[in-house]
């Protein structure tokens, strides 16, 4: 989508807001938390496409759907999205009509945007007791369902820390004891461990990937002490932010420890490279890549690790509180207000997010649950300690209803550098460009949102 055709829908889905707000929910909830009759009804859920397992994604929407209908006598129909893009411009044209899903399964990041536009439900007490309870999930996860914690729209539905897979017998081999906890730490150890003439990288990194270039300008920025956004300002041009694309580019163009055909990759391409066992680090990945690592060639060769914590250039955390592990990430499911299904959206969310469900949907697809109980009984199980720690020290994006758009203004900086990452070099002139114009396009956002 055109960045000025999503800056027009922004300003008009705010617009919109009071328009739904008079149209109510055209459903009233039942107080009773009794079993909830659906039959002859369609509920629709949107959820992203999961491109590393679609084929299990499909079974698992089909046997949700199963069971949906079993408990309920109601249809469950799923939509999907494919890019970030995509779903923010899903939530905005829904959100000007005044139709479309009943469910979001949203990012998180996606939440305070959703929450600015005032067209999903915040949920009461009795919702939540329809669901379980607050105390059915992790509390860490309820951290971006809401601006406070009477506001929340967002049900915790899967947590996703960022972490990095590294390879142990490539690095025994390098005489490297530990990974590194500094990113310039991390570049030596790369290069110690790259070989092009044996196709042996020291890293694998997905720069065409939709969702995730991003966060390493956000988390490297952080780790400086540039949180991007301060109150209504935005910090893109502040010169951390070039630091880190001229970190994250040059690991291709200067430091050459990455595959140069990983210009082309998307994340699902960059762990199959490392599955093989052609590369020392996979990183920006989560416990979503552990079904495809455990039936890999390296199956008993790999394990997580933190993603550095210091910042490029710096030898240690000076100031003592920026090391943002990871973003506070996952999905989160949010109802919408003109739903005439919001009885059976909070029955769906009472399913998938079941202890029983949540260890079966960790199974097939690897991420964390957000049910404190399933989540619990995982304490003990491989490669869980990472996770555990990048869940303790991740650090929550900025809860404004700007934020999904600075995301794609950053996003998008990468975007427009692959041809210059193709050819070899992203120069200084052309990056200075892209930044200026994600900062403009930053502080737009911020201004539109009331």
């Amino acid at each position: 989508m055109r960045f000025g055709t999503k800056a027009r829908l922004a300003a008009i889905a705010t617009a919109a807001v009071f328009a739904l707000s008079a149209c109510g929910s055209g459903s009233s909830s039942s107080s009773s938390g009794g079993a909830v009759n659906g039959a002859g009804k369609t509920l629709d859920v949107l959820v992203g496409v999961n491109t590393a397992y679609p084929e299990q994604q499909k079974q698992w929407m089909s046997d949700t759907a199963a069971k949906f209908k079993q408990q309920t006598g109601a249809t469950l129909k799923f939509e999907t999205f494919t890019s970030a893009n995509e779903e923010l411009t899903r939530i905005q044209t829904s959100v000007v009509s005044g139709q479309g899903p009943d469910v979001y399964a949203l990012g998180t990041t996606f939440t305070p945007t959703a929450y600015s536009t005032g067209a999903f439900k915040v949920l009461t007490d009795s919702d939540w007791n329809k669901i379980g309870g607050k105390d059915r999930f992790n509390q860490a996860a309820l951290g971006i369902s809401g601006p406070d914690s009477s506001h929340l729209i967002g049900v915790p539905f899967a947590s996703r820390p960022f972490v990095m897979a590294y390879n142990k017998t490539m690095l025994k081999a390098a005489g490297i004891d530990k990974p590194a906890t500094t990113w310039d730490g991390l570049v030596d150890q790369a290069k110690k461990m790259t070989d092009p003439a044996k196709g042996q990288y020291g890293m694998a990194i997905a720069y065409k990937d939709n969702f995730d270039p991003w966060k390493y300008i956000w988390g490297m920025s952080v780790q400086a002490g540039n949180p991007l956004v301060d109150g209504k300002t935005a910090k893109l041009d502040d010169p951390t932010v070039k630091t880190a694309y001229s970190t994250y580019f040059g690991w291709l163009t200067k430091d050459k420890v990455v595959n140069p055909a990983s210009v082309g990759w998307s994340n699902s391409q960059a762990l199959a490279d490392f599955a093989s066992g052609k590369d020392a680090y996979f990183l920006m990945t989560s416990s979503g890549s552990i079904p495809t690592l455990d039936k890999s060639p390296i199956k008993d060769q790999w394990d997580y690790a933190l993603m550095p914590t210091v910042a490029p250039g710096q030898t240690s955390d000076k100031a003592g509180s920026n090391q943002a592990a990871s973003i506070l990430s996952g999905d989160n499911l949010v109802v919408a207000s003109y739903s005439k299904n919001q009885d059976l959206a909070l029955a769906y969310i009472n399913l998938v997010t079941s202890k029983d469900e949540q260890l079966n949907y960790q199974k097939i697809f690897g991420d964390l649950p957000a049910n404190a109980d399933a989540l619990a009984s995982l304490d003990s199980a491989p490669h869980m300690a990472a996770l555990t720690q990048a869940a303790k020290e991740s650090k929550a994006t900025p809860f404004t209803g700007a934020w999904s758009d600075i995301q794609l203004d950053l996003l998008n900086v990468v975007v427009q550098s692959i041809p210059d990452l193709s050819s070899g070099n992203v120069s200084d002139s052309a990056l200075n460009s892209r930044i200026s114009d994600a900062q403009n396009k930053a502080q737009q956002s911020l201004n539109r949102v009331k």
